[in-house]
């Protein structure tokens, strides 16, 4: 938004903010070639803190992952994500294309089981004897993962945005997708947010106003088009949504 300072006025920069995993160059490339005198700040805020940065005014807007509380918010959603495994180089997984969750089971979690329900309901009561799992990131438990004992499951984009030398990463079947859509607050009238919507959505700079703004308002049951999000990680678009 515009504001004035000592009688000059300036533009506030437009600021996004972004899960680990969510590539948005493209997207960024393209507001500043049609918006070159409007500043765009984006950074990475991770997932606990996604809602937050809304909340609390530090982002206009956030690719969040799904799903989300949507108190108060327009969520759009854009794309899907394959699971993955991430294991040793040595860990017998390795050897495989692809690995059902159910051959899993026996594994140690490095995460909270609660992030991969299906994991969860397969494997054997912890044993009570063990120490609780330590509070870690996820790039933390990757690097526990490397040396040898334990396994992270995790959407594909974050297993390459952490990836290391001494792990791989395999699909894993019996696992739900993961899902990332664009979230602002409902009173945000700022109408960049509008712009920034038609970008993600891939309309052409000819798009007329009233064509974006139709986009924005349509995440509550209208059909939608959802956008790619650019990268390799993308499954397929998402299914109208009625949240």
């Amino acid at each position: 938004m515009a504001t004035s300072t000592g009688g000059t006025e300036t533009t506030e920069p437009f600021r996004i903010a972004f899960v680990p995993g969510v590539t948005p160059d493209k997207w960024l490339r393209t507001w500043a070639a049609r918006r070159p005198d409007e500043p765009i700040v984006a950074h990475q805020v991770a997932e606990p803190a996604q809602l937050e940065v809304l909340r609390d005014g530090s982002a206009s807007m956030c690719f969040v992952r799904l799903p989300v509380d949507r108190e108060g918010l327009h969520v759009i959603p854009l794309y899907h994500e394959v699971p993955v495994v991430v294991v040793s180089k040595e860990h017998p997984v390795a050897a495989f294309d692809e690995v059902d969750v159910t051959e899993l089971a026996d594994e140690a979690l490095l995460q909270d089981p609660d992030t991969v329900p299906e994991w969860r309901d397969v494997a054997p009561p912890r044993d009570v004897s063990l120490p609780p799992l330590p509070d870690m990131t996820t790039q933390e438990a990757i690097a526990v993962v490397a040396a040898g004992p334990g396994i992270v499951i995790v959407p594909l984009s974050v297993a390459r945005l952490y990836h290391r030398k001494d792990v791989v990463h395999r699909p894993v079947r019996g696992v739900s997708e993961s899902q990332i859509g664009l979230a602002w607050r409902r009173d945000d009238d700022d109408p960049r947010i509008e712009v920034f919507v038609g970008i993600v959505r891939g309309r052409t700079e000819r798009s007329s106003r009233g064509d974006a703004a139709s986009a924005v308002f349509d995440d509550r049951g209208g059909a939608h088009r959802a956008a790619g999000p650019g990268g390799p990680q993308s499954r397929q678009p998402a299914a109208p949504s009625a949240g």
